[in-house]
């Protein structure tokens, strides 16, 4: 007989309804059967990495599949935001939103550049388009937009302040390859976009990235930024990295890239069930993508009511991993709360009232190959008991 109260759940010794720990990560990998004939080609040919033509392919197909003129894949996202700072020539400060992934402000700090943090919108989670102006100085050089949950922070819009202001624009689009803003794939917008290949990402080369640009001596300074290798010309740059992408990294990107319309239409189906399953549930709202025509729904993220649902995020989230669901907090806390931001820059603490309180109440769900629609069902089932017995978990969890 099931119990109605704290006890039907893991986190007090009922059995998880799980047997094993689902990720929140897309992990959408090829067949062992494509994957070994790929590496068996590798081997055959004996060339590893120092841009291969494996990935001389991948950034050709890239560039037709995003409608940008020059795509630059790196070893990973973090490498590509590091580099675009000298290859653009940044100084001073960029405003970007403290509700993002730490490597934004890392590329920043580690070019010498101040981060100046602005507030996200409340029912978006993109940057507060409407707090931009008030934020730029003589100082600033650019702005960031980071595109987040497989939604957009409107470049247009953003295009339009950067050019009011002469100051550069340029994206962190780790999270929205395959997106599309007005018909139009994200990519092309800025000076440059970056994109993560992350395994957690849709588009998978295991770790990885690339950056896209339209501006043609922009793409040259990466290349001959990012090693002597695959430079198609030589440009004077004040640094160099060893940013290159491996033969292997393109061969399963290529191999995801053949697979992209079926996995982002899988993860829209599994979002369609998240939406309607968890729906009527009071105190919890899924976030829509924004400002996009069309979605990669690779995050499925909820933000959490607590005084509605009757639980905090952080308890839900503890109920949901003794389940074995690999729910996250994402991002926690903003990044004007991490260190060094709230020593250097104290000034923010009390700056981003929205930021602090979406990083109090959000969280993401599984989506992705690991992820089925029984799992989807199940999980909403999990949500909707925690609410019902939310009075019975508080209780026993405050005792």
């Amino acid at each position: 007989m099931q119990t109605s109260g704290f006890d039907q759940f893991g986190l007090w010794g009922a059995k998880p309804r799980f047997d094993r720990v689902i990720p929140v990560g897309q992990l959408y990998f090829p067949s062992p059967e494509r994957y070994e004939a790929a590496f068996r080609a590798i081997f055959d040919r004996r060339y590893y990495t120092n841009q291969g033509p494996l990935t001389e392919t991948f950034e050709e197909k890239l560039q037709n599949f995003l409608g940008v003129r020059n795509v630059v894949v790196v070893s990973n996202a973090t490498i590509g935001l590091l580099m675009l700072p000298d290859a653009m020539g940044l100084s001073g400060k960029v405003i970007l939103p403290a509700f993002t992934f730490v490597a934004s402000a890392q590329s920043l700090s580690m070019a010498g550049i101040e981060p100046v943090f602005c507030d996200i919108n409340r029912d978006t989670h993109q940057i507060d388009l409407k707090q931009i102006q008030s934020l730029i100085d003589e100082d600033v050089s650019a702005i960031m937009g980071i595109n987040l949950w497989g939604g957009s922070c409107d470049p247009l819009q953003l295009s339009e302040i950067a050019k009011k202001n002469d100051v550069q624009l340029y994206f962190d689009s780790a999270q929205a390859f395959g997106c599309e803003t007005g018909g139009e794939k994200i990519g092309g917008f800025g000076r440059a976009e970056v994109f993560s290949f992350h395994a957690t990402k849709i588009l998978s080369t295991t770790e990885g990235g690339c950056i896209c640009t339209n501006d043609d001596e922009l793409a040259e300074r990466l290349r001959n930024i990012r090693s002597s290798y695959g430079t198609r010309r030589f440009v004077s740059v004040d640094k160099t990295s060893n940013g290159r992408m491996s033969e292997a990294q393109a061969a399963i990107g290529l191999m995801s890239l053949e697979d992209f319309s079926m996995n982002r239409n899988n993860n829209e189906s599994l979002c369609r069930l998240y939406e309607s399953g968890l729906s009527a549930v009071p105190g919890l709202r899924v976030i829509e993508p924004a400002c996009v025509s069309r979605s990669n729904y690779q995050y499925l993220v909820c933000q959490v009511r607590e005084e509605e649902f009757g639980l905090s995020r952080d308890l839900l989230v503890k109920l949901l991993r003794a389940e074995n669901v690999a729910a996250r907090r994402y991002f926690h806390p903003g990044l004007h709360r991490t260190i060094p931001y709230s020593q250097e820059l104290p000034q923010y603490l009390d700056r981003l009232p929205i930021t602090d309180q979406v990083c109090q109440s959000c969280l993401q769900l599984p989506v992705g190959q690991l992820v089925s629609k029984d799992t989807v069902e199940l999980i909403c089932d999990i949500v909707s008991r925690a609410h019902r017995a939310a009075d019975s978990i508080r209780s026993h969890h405050e005792g």
